[in-house]
């Protein structure tokens, strides 16, 4: 596992061991770094992290490459008891984190030690958490890969959810000298009622009214809601009379909305290779990690846009994204300096006394 030795590391603590055992797994909680990219043509997905953000947020908070697996969990998170020194930060939904019975923040790096029990609770709002950890979680790449891809059974630990028992490594990794913390201004939000913006098509032609009722209805989003794809529920969207049920299998993508038969819309996920049902618009990439947070109950509208509107939405998020780790590391370089002033004030108090002992 790679690993980024910046300011704020210790390159002298750079260890590789058994970190984690799983005294409750939560629910579907699973191994995932970013995805595994060409084997679609083979029948196997990409898979990867939902909320890629949160993902990508988490393992800066801890010193990692963007790239470090790390552990995704819906609803619910898992308890695990600590076999090794390390940093941990949690990410995503909000869910109470606890080491030891005593609550910690969220969205920031903590020190762990042996002996020490992680308990992360159920999600007040969003519904994926992410967990990275100093080094990454170590597992073997299958196929250029540590994601879980669960219909496959390849990837992550042994192909599968994890369970009770389980025994985690982590990769090599440098303790950092200084913890990191997402100012709470720049954390995000998890509504109910989620705007995603949407670009017609591929398959836009085969509806006219439909594509109408679309952009201007509300859809909630079914139980029928997983890393495959979000089943919503509302206004039944109609294909034009003249056109087939259904298109020759294609490949799929992430965002892509499909139209089945009853007329109810899927939002794509990362573990579809090909489908065969018309998709009427595209969710923008920015967008997804709202997706990947949304709810059972909660609401959608789908706002329409063009590829211009999607390509700045991209550059913004992206920019967004490095201006949040400058702002941290900038807040650690600060707190070093203000640490360093307050050991030579200290040493110089120190002395006063010492020469002046009557004052």
């Amino acid at each position: 596992m790679s690993f980024q030795n910046v300011e704020g590391q210790d390159p002298i603590n750079m260890i590789k061991y058994q970190q984690f055992k799983i005294l409750s797994p939560g629910l579907f909680t699973t191994i995932q770094d970013n995805g595994r990219y060409g084997f679609q043509k083979f029948g196997v997905p990409i898979s990867g992290v939902l909320d890629a953000f949160s993902a990508e947020i988490a393992n800066f908070l801890v010193g990692n490459d963007s790239d470090a697996a790390v552990l995704e969990f819906t609803v619910t998170g898992p308890r695990l008891l600590i076999m090794d020194n390390g940093y941990i930060a949690v990410t995503g939904a909000q869910m109470v984190v606890r080491l030891n019975g005593q609550k910690m923040t969220p969205w920031s790096a903590f020190r762990v030690r042996p002996g020490d029990e992680l308990e992360i609770g159920q999600a007040k709002s969003g519904c994926r958490g992410y967990l990275a950890v100093t080094g990454g979680i170590e597992v073997p790449l299958v196929m250029g890969s540590r994601s879980c891809y669960v219909s496959g059974k390849i990837g992550g630990h042994e192909g599968r959810p994890l369970l009770a028992g389980d025994i985690l490594t982590r990769g090599v990794g440098c303790l950092l000298l200084e913890p990191r913390k997402i100012p709470d201004e720049l954390l995000p939000e998890f509504p109910s009622d989620i705007v995603l913006r949407a670009i017609p098509g591929p398959q836009d032609d085969y509806f006219e009214e439909g594509l109408e009722i679309f952009f201007t209805s509300q859809y909630k989003v079914s139980p029928d809601a997983n890393r495959m794809g979000y089943r919503l529920e509302g206004t039944v969207i109609q294909q034009k009379a003249e056109m087939p049920g259904s298109i020759v299998s294609e490949s799929s993508f992430a965002g892509g909305v499909q139209i089945p038969p009853d007329g109810q819309p899927i939002i794509l996920l990362v573990e579809q290779t090909v489908g065969g049902y018309t998709k009427i618009a595209t969710v923008i990439s920015s967008d997804l990690n709202l997706v990947a947070q949304a709810s059972p109950g909660d609401c959608i509208r789908f706002q329409r846009v063009d590829l211009e509107t999607a390509y700045a939405a991209k550059k913004k998020q992206v920019q967004l994204t490095a201006d949040i780790k400058n702002i941290v590391e900038q807040i650690v370089r600060v707190k070093k300096v203000r640490n360093k002033n307050n050991g030579y004030q200290d040493k110089t108090l120190n002395l006063y006394k010492e020469l002046y002992p009557e004052c």
